[in-house]
């Protein structure tokens, strides 16, 4: 518009110049040049104007400022300009020029084609557009009220300083404690099951980014409820439409009563053309400061997309206030859909009864009974006598009745600045009841001692320790027999083993039939084991448990054929007792002394030698009573050598097999056994209490 008046002037100017006699070509083509150059830019002028009155056009079918309709004329400053205030006053060059104040032509380097800024300033500067506001404000309101009513305001295109939300020390350590638990447990549990807790945390985290100084709540409600009604009401201004026709409210609408809440709205997903501010009002302001109201499409509208819109919304949200009417505040859907599965959201939650108006006399008493009921069915604490619960109030939106009640809760409450870290509290209690069937149990879960034992026995017995310890036994008593018996009973039972054949004796067992029975009893042994642990789990530590135990006895029967050819059959001979070397030397004397006195007898009986048969009579006596006699104490002495050397090859496969299981059994299974534990510690953090740990 500054441009088509200095045009005017500038050919005024051309017009009243005293006219040159004479021109040279040159001079003639350079003032042609002259005279396209200035037709060009009055054509450029005569568009902008057009294309200022169309983008007026359209900000005001938008809700935009609206515009004069006679070019170059200000808005008023008097309140049919912007509702927020936010936006800086008109510039001095917007004004209409004045004949007697000089006027500058446009400069030589400035483009032809170049168009300015279409969008209002209050918009390119990122205030609010407010424009709808203002004008149904004009329409409604007489001049004086509304020079009363708008105040100034400091600009938007001023950055204030937003403080971003603080959790106290008890919800952080509980976030913490959730990030670990779900940290732990993605191996172990389905993404499904840890989808909201996955959700909470990230919400917290977007939360806490953003203001702590604003309280984002959302008026949600049936088809007719009047909640539309009812976010005009608190704005104080015609905001959200409002009508007979369903469903009326088809996309969020926001609107704050401070500066510093973009980026909350950004959050919600609510566009700027659908964002507004309140009538200006200090009382209205300093009461309800930092609150961001959002009008909520219905949450049983036909349309599909708006209860996907409510439902979004709803999860994002501070606090949320539910407006019912007197013929569906016992809805199911409301109830079962809604404020059942939102029960713990108490503290964060209004349930306001409108249109008392339609109901006679104390009616409005009954049916707000009533409701208090059926909230206490659904779970919902109330927040009666000073008890933390949801608020509950009747008031009529048409009339006015129990708005300022409304007001002046709604005040309190957004004053504290506790309703965001209340909210995330509240699903943080949420999550943690949904995953408490995969981490809470009423059992003791874990592996005893003699379970353990149980375990290590059966895999003994698979091995055959104890015949094994049976065997070394007797390998200890057949070489001591050997060492300490007479001659000629070693040589008669030599002869006896030559004489039998080498089969036919005893039944020899077929060792894959052997093999067979092993493994089965190492699997028996495992499954046990595996039972035995994951007894008392939640069913997915469980099946982890099962898993691990079933992983470790993948060649387990092998393993333990392998040690039981190690451990089970000593290395060398086996070891001698001290009386060993004695033993066999009294036996040999006795030998020495029965060949003595036979050979003696001989002599006398060949004539060799003096007839004399006392002497290698008793000699032969001794050495035939003594060798079975010194046979029979070795054999009684080497007992109790024989019995230990069993019983220590016995142990040795016991603590082979034993150890065999627990690397490949045992262990696996008590590391899950400890991750329960652990992420049952962290459980109990998330949900504030001291865990039992089985």
């Amino acid at each position: 518009m500054t441009a088509v008046t200095d045009h005017d002037h500038h050919d005024a100017s051309a017009e009243n110049a005293p006219p040159q006699e004479s021109l040279s070509d040159p001079d003639k083509a350079e003032k042609n040049d002259e005279n396209d150059t200035r037709e060009e830019v009055k054509q450029e002028a005569v568009k902008q104007q057009e294309d200022e009155k169309k983008d007026g056009t359209e900000k005001d079918s938008d809700g935009g400022a609206p515009e004069s309709d006679t070019p170059g004329e200000a808005p008023s400053a008097s309140g049919d300009g912007d509702c927020d205030g936010d936006s800086a006053p008109a510039p001095a060059s917007a004004s209409p020029a004045s004949p007697k104040s000089p006027s500058k032509s446009p400069p030589e380097d400035t483009p032809k084609n170049t168009r300015p800024d279409p969008r209002p300033e209050s918009e390119s500067s990122g205030a609010w557009d407010d424009g709808l506001i203002a004008r149904r404000v004009s329409e409604t309101d007489p001049p004086p009220a509304r020079e009363t009513v708008v105040e100034p305001r400091v600009s938007s295109s001023v950055p204030q300083p937003v403080m971003p939300l603080a959790y106290d020390g008890p919800l952080r350590s509980r976030l913490d404690a959730l990030r670990e638990l779900v940290g732990l447990s993605r191996t172990r549990l389905d993404s499904g099951t840890l989808a909201e807790a996955g959700r909470v945390l990230d919400e917290a985290a977007a939360r806490r980014r953003l203001s702590g100084q604003h309280t984002v709540v959302a008026i949600a409600g049936a088809t007719g409820s009047g909640k539309s009604q009812l976010f005009n009401a608190l704005a104080g201004v015609a905001i959200s439409e409002t009508g007979v026709r369903r469903p009326t409210t088809s996309a969020p609408i926001a609107c704050s009563w401070s500066d510093g809440a973009a980026t909350l709205i950004d959050r919600l997903g609510i566009p700027g053309r659908l964002r507004r501010r309140p009538l200006q009002s200090a009382e209205a302001e300093a009461q309800l400061r930092g609150l961001v109201l959002v009008d909520l499409p219905d949450h049983d509208s036909a349309a599909v997309q708006h209860r996907e819109q409510v439902d979004r919304v709803l999860a994002l949200v501070d606090a949320v206030i539910w407006v019912v009417d007197p013929e569906k505040y016992a809805d199911a859907v409301l109830h079962e859909r809604y404020l059942r599965p939102m029960a713990g959201h108490a503290e964060v939650m209004f349930v306001v009864l409108n249109q008392v108006d339609r109901l006679p006399g104390e009616a409005a008493h009954q049916v707000l009974d009533d409701l208090r009921r059926l909230l206490d069915e659904d779970g919902i604490a109330l927040g009666e006598y000073g008890e933390p619960g949801a608020t509950v109030l009747a008031l009529s939106a048409l009339t006015g009745h129990g708005i300022g009640e409304l007001r002046e809760a709604l005040g309190q409450f957004v004053g504290e600045r506790g309703a965001a870290a209340r909210r995330i509290s509240a699903d943080l209690d949420a999550a943690a009841w949904q995953l408490r069937p995969v981490y809470a149990t009423g059992r003791r879960a874990g592996l005893s001692e003699r379970a353990r034992d149980e375990f290590s026995d059966r895999l003994a017995d698979a091995v055959g320790a104890t015949a094994a310890g049976q065997a070394a036994e007797r390998v200890w008593l057949r070489n001591a027999n050997r060492a300490c018996g007479t001659p000629w009973l070693r040589l008669w039972r030599w002869c006896q083993d030559r004489r039998e054949p080498s089969t036919g004796r005893f039944a020899v067992r077929e060792q894959p039939d052997e093999e067979a029975t092993a493994r089965q009893r190492v699997e028996q042994a495992v499954r046990t084991v595996a039972e035995r642990a994951s007894a008392g789990l939640p069913a997915p530590w469980a099946l982890a448990v099962r898993e691990a135990a079933v992983r470790g006895a993948q060649g387990l029967s092998e393993a333990l054929d392998e040690l039981a050819t190690r451990a089970g059959t000593p290395s060398g001979r086996p070891p001698r007792p001290g009386w060993w070397p004695v033993a066999v030397l009294a036996q040999a004397s006795m030998t020495i002394l029965q060949i003595v006195g036979g050979l003696w007898l001989v002599g006398q009986i060949v004539g060799v030698m003096a007839p004399n048969l006392g002497v290698p009579v008793l000699l032969m006596s001794v050495g035939i009573v003594g060798g079975p006699g010194v046979e029979w104490s070795c054999r009684l002495a080497a007992r109790g050598p024989a019995r230990r050397y069993g019983l220590e090859a016995e142990r040795r496969l016991r603590e082979a097999a034993a150890g065999c299981g627990r690397a490949r059994v045992l262990d696996p299974v008590a590391a899950e056994l400890l991750r329960y534990r652990e992420v049952r510690e962290q459980y109990g953090r998330v949900t504030g209490a001291r865990a039992v740990v089985g």
